[in-house]
């Protein structure tokens, strides 16, 4: 789940920035609202045929965090009970944002993958551009975002401004380090995913190398094309066969999945 999240958040490309007194990175939001739920299957295929592996769900709050507004993010992932003798995954991640500026105050991440454990705090300080962790203080730049803040971020961007090949880069905060990978816009398709068929706006970010993925523009994101911007599928190349994320379940988004052109349960 942890590459799901981190490639979603690659997608940070062409956001339309709004500028704000915390922050010129500040944008305002204009694509979710509080109580909005959202519900990915997750597919692995080892030899072109696609079986359901697990899902990850993501549900938005607004609340109040140290007198400050802002919207409660968590992101619930797990394998399915077959895939559990294989590689059982149970994770959960979690993000405070701004509900004005939508830039992170808090994130935390508890991770069970196959066996190994792995826990991450992180607080953003603003005033001081730096991000404390359960190992130290980092220094960071002032846009930097955390990984799941990230994608209800770039959910507000707008690529009218872009050319099919253009490459924009931007900074994110994951496991005491500072990264700093940029996003290919690739145009706008029509695809039909397993929900059904969708006008989107297509992405292809820079992968860091990881256990599952080798560095590279190997991953591709289909964005709606609509008001709302939520990823309809993510698919990538693994080094032993490949993946596939589709929306199939959504309640409380804040526009009309108008992107859609009709339903279909086969690809």
């Amino acid at each position: 789940m942890k590459k799901i999240l981190i490639a979603a958040s690659f997608i940070l490309s062409a956001f339309e920035h709004h500028n704000h007194p915390a922050s010129d990175c500040g944008i305002i939001n204009h694509c979710f609202t509080d109580g909005e739920t959202v519900l990915y299957k997750i597919y692995y295929s080892l030899a072109g045929v696609y079986l359901e592996a697990g899902q990850v769900n993501f549900t938005c709050k607004k609340e109040i965090l140290e007198r400050k507004s802002v919207f409660h993010i968590t992101a619930l992932g797990k394998t399915m009970p077959f895939y559990d003798h294989l590689y059982k995954v149970r994770d959960r991640y979690e993000t405070f944002i701004d509900s004005a500026t939508l830039l992170s105050y808090q994130f935390s991440r508890s991770v069970f993958e196959g066996g190994t454990k792995k826990y991450e705090n992180i607080k953003f300080d603003r005033e001081v551009h730096t991000a404390i962790t359960n190992s130290g203080v980092y220094k960071i730049p002032d846009c930097t975002l955390d990984a799941l803040g990230a994608l209800y971020y770039i959910r507000n961007m707008s690529v009218d401004h872009l050319n099919p090949g253009d490459k924009i880069p931007f900074e994110m905060f994951m496991d005491n380090q500072l990264y700093k990978p940029y996003v290919r816009y690739m145009g706008k398709e029509v695809i039909t995913t397993r929900y059904g068929k969708f006008h989107t706006i297509k992405i292809r970010p820079l992968l860091i190398k990881g256990t599952m993925f080798d560095a590279g523009e190997k991953m591709t994101v289909w964005v709606s094309d609509d008001g709302n911007h939520i990823p309809v599928r993510v698919q990538a190349s693994i080094r032993i066969g490949s993946v596939k994320a589709d929306l199939m379940e959504f309640s409380n988004l804040r526009w009309p999945l108008s992107s859609i052109i009709r339903d279909s349960q086969k690809e």
